[in-house]
């Protein structure tokens, strides 16, 4: 009987080991971070991340991490969907702060997953995903609350898009009727802010709607204040949390406060940089102060590559925020779509962990799906594939995935291949097989060698292959609906 017993209590030991209580988790989504723009990362950065380095050794390292598009809005939206942006309306560029949501209502969202699961829903930062708003500005009519989220405090856009407010919920107390114009930012490169004097008129020069209270270099205090708040509010409850954080941070205005300025050796951007590390750890301490640190799940990423400026910190910094890569932001290369991509969770993620295979934003919808043990239905995260056997130290090739460029652009990785599409009769491309690129990451991860000509069997199948999930409407096997409106897989035609 005492042997039976022992028995018993050692499975059910392993039983509680492996299957942690839920954990509160929080997303930190930097804008237009580059994957050299993470000491960890990248061991010649001109300045320090501990608190973003910390994430990845105190659990999983994703070296081959991808967003899903090269630009702000469409990346965010495969974020909270799990599904291609370009299934959407939107086929190429961002929208504004005004447009036409592009989540639909009756769609699932992350936070949607997340609370039908028993979790507190909150974002805290910049949506940049679409909104109504009342005529005056001053009421969201259609946003974040519409999306699954209990509570919103941020930005609607990035700031050169207007709608400058603080808004909270869904309301501002003080709403953007006034006006202005982009003003010089004399300590970062080809940049701007949004700050005082602001214009009572508009007129062809001041376009973008602001509040009277709103200051751009405000943006990353307000949203960590907040977030801890949130965090505070949350530990009274017996429900967990996901907090969703979208910063507003590399992005321009690179604007460091004064504290942090010559903080790094990267000009301007190197100290925002440094700055925007600093506020994260803000919120880890925050946990830390509650005890609720160990069973809280950190995710970092970016929304797409770093802006072109990064050729300029190359020049005056020798500061490669690409790091090895080609290309940045908007591009179809690496360097505009793979980026730091860092999971921690002490609690049920061993540390240490390095995964070097495949992984897309879009899959964090159905990890965290599997994890809480919900099956997705057929109209859910239709291009999402669940990487949560990582969490246990498991190898995991991913399936095909698209990549994205700001243009329209197309390209399909499949295990170590990655073949350039282009973007057909919307620029420079054509049906012209030679216009295409075909690269072996693994031999050549910064894209310099193109070998189309010499592998034209590997070419032909990765394009039938694009054309397949294009047309399909998903790619995950279980999922069952079409895109929003058409796409064309000019290749094919």
């Amino acid at each position: 009987m005492l042997k039976y017993a022992c028995s018993l209590f050692t499975i059910l030991l392993g039983v509680l080991s492996a299957n942690p209580s839920k954990p509160n988790i929080i997303l930190f989504y930097t804008d237009d971070q580059g994957y050299g723009d993470c000491s960890l990362l990248n061991p010649e950065a001109k300045f320090k991340t501990p608190n973003m380095d910390r994430i990845g050794r105190e659990g999983i390292i994703y070296t081959d991490g991808h967003c899903s598009d090269t630009v702000c809005s469409p990346s965010r939206y495969g974020l909270l969907t799990g599904r291609y942006s370009w299934r959407s309306y939107l086929k190429k560029g961002v929208i504004g702060s005004a447009d036409t949501p592009m989540i639909g209502n009756d769609r699932t969202t992350l936070a949607g997953l997340m609370k039908r699961n028993g979790y507190n829903t909150a974002i805290v930062g910049k949506w940049h995903l679409g909104m109504n708003f009342s005529d005056d500005g001053k009421v969201i009519l259609d946003g974040p609350l519409n999306k699954g989220f209990d509570y919103y405090y941020g930005i609607p856009a990035s700031m050169n898009f207007g709608h400058c407010a603080w808004y909270e919920m869904d309301t501002t107390h003080s709403a953007p009727i006034f006006f202005t114009k982009k003003k010089p930012n004399d300590i970062a490169i080809d940049d701007y802010r949004i700050m005082p004097p602001y214009a009572e008129t508009n007129n062809n020069d001041n376009s973008i709607r602001v509040a009277s209270d709103f200051l751009d270099m405000n943006a990353l205090e307000n949203f960590t204040k907040k977030a801890c708040d949130y965090i505070d509010k949350c530990r009274n409850d017996d429900k967990p949390f996901f907090l969703y954080m979208p910063l507003t941070s590399p992005h321009k205005p690179v604007i460091p406060q004064e504290l942090f300025r010559g903080s790094s050796q990267a000009g301007a951007y190197g100290d925002f940089i440094v700055e925007t590390d600093y506020w994260i750890g803000q919120v880890i301490q925050k946990l830390e102060e509650h005890g609720i640190y160990k069973n809280t799940m950190l995710i970092l990423s970016s929304d797409n590559g770093p802006e072109n400026t990064w050729t300029k910190r190359i020049e005056l910094h020798q500061h490669r925020s690409n790091l090895i890569y080609s290309g940045g932001k908007r591009d179809i290369y690496e360097g505009g779509h793979r980026v730091p991509f860092l999971i921690s969770w002490p609690n049920g993620i061993k540390a240490g962990q390095r995964h070097d295979q495949p992984v897309n934003q879009l899959d964090i919808f159905a990890t965290l799906a599997e994890l809480l043990g919900d099956k997705l239905q057929n109209n859910e995260a239709e291009d999402s594939q669940s990487f949560f056997s990582t969490f246990n130290g498991e190898t995991q090739v991913r399936k095909a995935m698209l990549h994205h460029s700001s243009n329209g652009g197309f390209a399909i990785r499949e295990n170590h291949w990655k073949l350039v599409l282009g973007v057909g009769n919307l620029a420079t491309q054509s049906k012209n097989s030679s216009a295409m690129e075909l690269y072996n990451l693994e031999k050549d991860p910064s894209e310099r060698d193109n070998v189309y000509a010499s592998y034209p069997e590997i070419a032909e199948k990765l394009k039938q292959k694009a054309a397949e999930i294009i047309s399909s409407g998903k790619s995950r096997n279980q999922a069952n609906t079409r895109n929003d409106t058409s796409v064309s897989a000019w290749w094919l035609d």
